[in-house]
């Protein structure tokens, strides 16, 4: 074949055989460039799980999973109602069902909404979770939270490599989405402002699931997913995390409209002939606003409504509080920051406690010496 290839290009033009030379040439390079483009792009292979007994243990634990990988965020000891909010978003994740639950401002609802989705697609307890906002800014300000945890938090590295590593491989750069492989074949991961779609690995319990932000008053209904396999898929969990304002709350129209947009378009969200589990933790801001009416299972019985309290019993000595109240009003009158009411808490305290119920025990700011002198 050689010698054929020899006397073909002496009867050849020299630019001919130029040519042809400078064509194999490029073509070559084009190999050697595809070649080198695709390992570089390939993430293969990925890291072993560090601790499979702690992965294990979180798989069915959801206060052991946000103990064990968010030790930051949950550092205090938890409430009774911290507990109770706990196993209702277990039983949501694990078991379905729908369930609202009313908590003070500043009790941990976001965080414990923010790694419940983290829980329920990491495990594939859950294929498609939508997290519902107050609106699209808020939504999209957890799911910027979410994707800090899956990009910084080394615990879920070490026992979700599966998940997180891919994600980690992108460094923070969307782009390199589409051309991400893994031995070879792509991953299908997405990294969007309003979405995540984990990797497809196979063997991986979270590969392909699916996490999408919206507001409230946004686009909800018919939302839908279409998997690298060309399976279109709903959502199967719905978390909707503090879904009213303080604007919204005063006007009875905008009450009315959410709320029927939570009895439509959201609980229709998995689809004809299929039930939508749920999870709505709420403050209520006024009587009768959409938490409100919600958490009443006179009117909303589907929603399995609880409230919990900041302060469940109120202190017997108030005559005790009301000269509190006016040491600390006098004391900011006077450019001050409240010392003196502080101390004659500290001289008044086993008075000022008495009959005092309060819910969260560690809930106090640093100034403050109790939960009970927080709450009132």
């Amino acid at each position: 074949r050689y010698v054929a290839w020899l006397a073909q290009q002496r009867h050849m033009p020299k630019p001919e055989r130029e040519a042809d030379g400078y064509e194999a040439l490029k073509e070559r390079a084009r190999e050697r460039n595809a070649q080198l483009s695709a390992a570089g792009r390939d993430i293969a292979p990925l890291p072993d799980v560090v601790d499979q007994e702690r992965k294990g243990h979180a798989a069915g634990d959801f206060r052991f999973f946000c103990e064990a990988y968010f030790p930051q965020t949950f550092y205090l000891d938890w409430s009774p109602d911290h507990l109770k909010v706990v196993g209702k978003i277990e039983d949501a994740v694990l078991r379905g069902g729908l369930f609202a639950l009313a908590m003070p401002r500043g009790s941990g609802k976001t965080s414990l909404c923010e790694r419940a989705c983290i829980w329920a697609i990491l495990y594939g307890h859950r294929r498609f979770v939508c997290l519902i906002g107050s609106d699209e800014g808020h939504a999209v300000n957890m799911l910027d939270t979410i994707k800090t945890e899956l990009e910084s938090n080394d615990l879920l590295l070490e026992d979700f490599p599966e998940a997180v590593y891919p994600v980690r491989c992108l460094e923070g750069i969307a782009n390199r989405c589409a051309g991400q492989l893994c031995d070879g074949k792509r991953t299908h991961i997405e990294w969007t402002a309003k979405e995540i779609v984990l990797p497809t690995i196979p063997g991986s319990a979270a590969s392909g699931a699916i996490l999408k932000v919206a507001g409230i008053t946004g686009r909800i209904r018919g939302m839908k997913h279409q998997t690298a396999g060309g399976e279109s898929i709903r959502p199967d969990l719905v978390i909707l995390d503090d879904p009213q304002t303080d604007e919204s709350a005063r006007s009875l129209s905008q009450c009315a409209t959410r709320e029927s947009i939570l009895a439509g378009a959201v609980l229709g969200l998995a689809g004809p002939g299929r039930k939508t589990s749920g999870i709505m933790p709420c403050t209520v801001i006024r009587p009768d606003d959409m938490s409100d009416r919600i958490l009443d299972r006179e009117t909303h019985p589907e929603w399995n409504g609880e409230r919990m309290k900041m302060l469940y019993r109120m202190p017997k000595r108030m005559d005790l509080w009301h000269r509190y109240a006016e040491l600390r009003a006098e004391s900011f009158r006077n450019d001050g920051n409240g010392d003196a009411a502080t101390e004659f808490y500290r001289e008044h305290r086993a008075e000022m406690d008495e009959g005092a119920e309060v819910a969260w025990p560690e809930r106090h700011n640093p100034d403050e010496l109790s939960a009970v002198q927080h709450a009132m």
